[in-house]
């Protein structure tokens, strides 16, 4: 059964369909356009590493999200997947988050045979111990490349620091040694386990018909549903964390930072969005551009260009992040320690914060522009069971006391981990 929605507020209009094998499929219709895009995801990412499947239990090793992602792009008979879809005018790529796996074509021509493609290569599992090994190099090669990205290794740091059990203190590709214990058996039984059909969703914009989309996928996947895997929670995280300085030296030319607060985990549907539009909101009105501590720590020479924040939520984690170039980055993260108390004492300024919420809204609505964000956001959000193109209304309800709250609850010294990167040989100081 198809369903069309119209949304007033952004002027848009999605068809969804549920397909017998417990397929979503989702249309943003784009008349006029020449341009087309499908995004085919499932709800398996890098974290989702324990999980019971078929009267087993399983503890895959970190990585094989990843790994699999890799593998899918290979077919029997040797077909070059990204050969077949660059004959046909497109461009295909993937990527692996935290918490979930995508695939996705861009094309003006050939949309049907390009739609087929895709679903063909990400729903025919085929590894041999062979291809396996000879991929676990290209892998490998990968790690060392993240390990040597300071940018990366920033990141990775301070998630380590602020989480104790979370997997999300375990690179998305995994490690040197854990992507040892991968098996082609392993990638078949993760696949079966998750790239099920009801563990996924078909996202589509452009000048296309519907009805057409769905028989292209029930011929390609079929009707009968299959059983997926069984996630296990994610172990109890305390808001404190198990480092709060996390220091190491590269070859850089200044030092760079990385400061997290970590916030409790959002909810599913409506409550989970406004949460994170809250956290968004709070992280602008704290140290947005146009804030006044921004200003401040620009003119102190203690930020530069490179400075930047956000609220960032993965399944079972949340945290409000901002990094950039500094040499003196605990000084940075005192200031706004600071900052936030004082904002939690005078208020959140009623004009100031609705041009910031007129400013994200504007934002957002622009990203509708782009085929890619659409299509990305439509699917984030959907596995978080929150239909994205209801994001106006949520704005609506958000309030200053909101911000406020979030910044007394969450923006504390004793939830924060800060991770800096220095430049080789250089002194570093202890916070």
């Amino acid at each position: 059964l198809m369903e069309l929605t119209h949304y007033p507020k952004l002027d848009e209009d999605v068809f969804r369909a549920k397909l017998p094998n417990g397929l979503t499929v989702a249309l943003v219709r784009r008349k006029g356009f020449s341009k087309k895009l499908a995004y085919f995801v499932t709800d398996y990412g890098s974290i989702h590493t324990e999980f019971d499947f078929e009267g087993n239990h399983y503890v895959a090793p970190a990585g094989v999200a990843h790994y699999l992602e890799h593998k899918m792009f290979d077919l029997p008979g040797q077909r070059d997947v990204s050969a077949e879809f660059a004959a046909m005018g497109a461009m295909t790529n993937a990527f692996t988050s935290y918490d979930m796996t995508a695939y996705y074509f861009s094309c003006t021509d050939n949309f049907e045979k390009c739609l087929k493609l895709l679903l063909e290569f990400v729903s025919t599992p085929y590894f041999t111990e062979e291809s396996v090994e000879k991929e676990r190099g290209i892998i490998d090669q990968e790690i060392g490349m993240n390990l040597d990205s300071p940018d990366t290794a920033v990141f990775e740091n301070m998630v380590t620091a602020l989480y104790h059990n979370h997997p999300i203190r375990t690179p998305i590709l995994g490690t040197e040694e854990s992507i040892r214990q991968i098996t082609a058996e392993l990638l078949h039984t993760c696949h079966r386990a998750f790239y099920t059909p009801q563990n996924m969703l078909l996202c589509v914009m452009g000048d296309v018909d519907c009805g057409e989309v769905c028989c292209i996928a029930r011929s390609v996947l079929g009707d009968e549903p299959a059983e997926g895997a069984i996630k296990t929670p994610f172990p109890e995280e305390t808001m404190t964390c198990p480092e709060q300085v996390c220091q190491t030296s590269m070859d850089i030319p200044m030092p760079t930072f990385y400061l997290g607060f970590k916030c409790p985990p959002v909810p599913m549907g409506e409550a989970g969005i406004r949460q994170e539009v809250i956290g968004d909101l709070a992280t602008e009105v704290l140290l947005g551009e146009a804030s006044e501590l921004y200003l401040q720590l620009y003119e102190e020479g203690l930020i530069d260009s490179s400075f930047g924040g956000g609220f960032e939520v993965s399944d079972g984690c949340a945290l409000l992040t901002c990094g950039g170039d500094s040499d003196d980055a605990v000084a940075v993260r005192d200031a706004i320690l600071a900052q936030a108390q004082k904002i939690v004492r005078q208020g959140v300024d009623t004009q100031e914060f609705l041009r910031l919420k007129r400013s994200a809204m504007g934002r957002r609505i622009r990203d509708l522009d782009s085929f890619s964000s659409t299509c990305f956001r439509l699917c984030a959000y959907a596995c978080s069971d929150f239909d994205y193109f209801d994001f106006p209304s949520v704005y609506e309800t958000v309030k200053p006391e909101d911000v406020r709250q979030f910044l007394c609850e969450h923006i504390r010294p004793d939830n924060c981990a800060i991770s800096v990167i220095y430049p080789i040989k250089e002194e570093t100081y202890e916070s």
